[in-house]
């Protein structure tokens, strides 16, 4: 009995301890350093970089403003993993081998502003990808495999500046995709599959400047698809399957001025082009940057030729193809009324032969 009761005792003394020990651990739990991980208190900034971590660390300190979990090994973004993180501003997750990110797997970061996701391997993004995320600033998709953009995925990003989605198989986008982004600034599409600008898709876009669609398959521009970027510095189409382009599309630009990049088209160089590009150059805003890059696909006797080498030629060539013509015709109709009237008066003096012939 004597032992029990000292032991009790010391279990009643302990008991104190214990309990002012798990509130200590309570209180100062969100200090804790994930294993495998560096921990900068001074800046609440957390390392995790190239770990070969499977999944989101749970002890991630709650003041963290900036988490690097880049070069990990993680194959999916399970829901609520970022759960108490509400300090987080700066999100770095690529090139850890992501496929798929679950329904609000990014629900609780309300104030992160940058968000990396490039060199990872998403096919698609979930409907509700944006639905938390009306702060963010920054969105780095590029290098996924991605093939479709939708209303739903991007609808929240109200306050987004920069989003980049090159280097994707983006063949399709909703037509409605881009309506919450009001504010965006820098859009990226370079290296993907799309192909065509169509109308209304950037309606909403009065405030971006650059907007990047080098090296895809477009070979159509609707003729109002620009029209609402009144604020374009820069204007991407290089290493697309343009061969004509009409004046009117580039017209619609009602900005101070913007630069143009054409070049590695398969350009059909006729009268009509050389026009265009020559009207282009002459409008105080535009610029075509990459201008004497511009080289020839067709026809077979232009091909490989730069257009401003060939300067007038071909408005020339065509008019005096034209003349030739105009003049081959006139010749042929000129001889068809001199026919005409070689045969009227024959038969005239035949007529009057055969009168003559009767008076007799």
């Amino acid at each position: 009995m004597p032992v029990s009761t000292c032991t009790l005792g010391g279990e009643v003394q302990f008991l104190p301890v214990l309990l002012l020990l798990l509130f200590l651990n309570a209180v100062m739990g969100f200090k804790l350093c994930p294993s495998h991980c560096l921990c900068y208190e001074s800046s609440d900034l957390v390392d995790c970089r190239s770990r070969g971590l499977t999944r989101i660390p749970s002890s991630v300190p709650h003041g963290t403003w900036l988490l690097d979990l880049s070069g990990n090994k993680m194959t999916e973004v399970r829901s609520r993993s970022f759960t108490g993180l509400w300090s987080l501003k700066i999100l770095l997750i690529s090139n850890s081998s992501i496929q798929t990110l679950q329904p609000q797997s990014l629900s609780s970061l309300q104030f992160l502003e940058r968000l990396d996701l490039s060199y990872n391997s998403l096919q698609k993004l979930p409907e509700d990808f944006s639905e938390s995320l009306s702060s963010l600033q920054e969105l780095k998709l590029d290098h996924n495999l991605l093939q479709h953009l939708d209303s739903t995925s991007l609808g929240d990003f109200e306050n987004l500046r920069k989003l980049d989605l090159s280097y994707n198989n983006i063949s399709t986008i909703d037509i409605r995709a881009f309506d919450s982004l009001s504010r965006l600034i820098i859009l990226n599409l370079e290296e993907n599959k799309l192909n065509v600008v169509r109308d209304q898709l950037l309606s909403r876009q009065q405030s971006l400047e650059v907007l990047l669609l080098n090296h895809n398959n477009i070979s159509v521009i609707d003729s109002d698809a620009l029209s609402p970027l009144r604020s374009l510095v820069l204007l991407g189409l290089r290493g697309n399957k343009l061969d004509h382009i009409r004046f009117k599309t580039f017209l619609e630009l009602h900005t101070t001025s913007t630069h143009l990049q054409l070049s590695s088209n398969p350009w059909t160089c006729d009268c009509e082009l050389q026009r265009v590009f020559g009207k282009i150059q002459r409008v105080r805003h535009l610029r075509v940057l990459d201008y004497k890059e511009i080289i020839c696909h067709a026809p077979p006797q232009q091909a490989g030729l730069s257009l401003s080498d060939l300067d007038s030629q071909l408005c020339m060539a065509e008019t005096v193809s034209v003349l030739v013509i105009t003049f081959t015709v006139l010749l042929a109709v000129v001889g068809t009324l001199m026919k005409a009237e070689r045969n009227r008066k024959k038969k005239l003096i035949a007529m009057e032969t055969e009168s003559q012939r009767q008076e007799k």
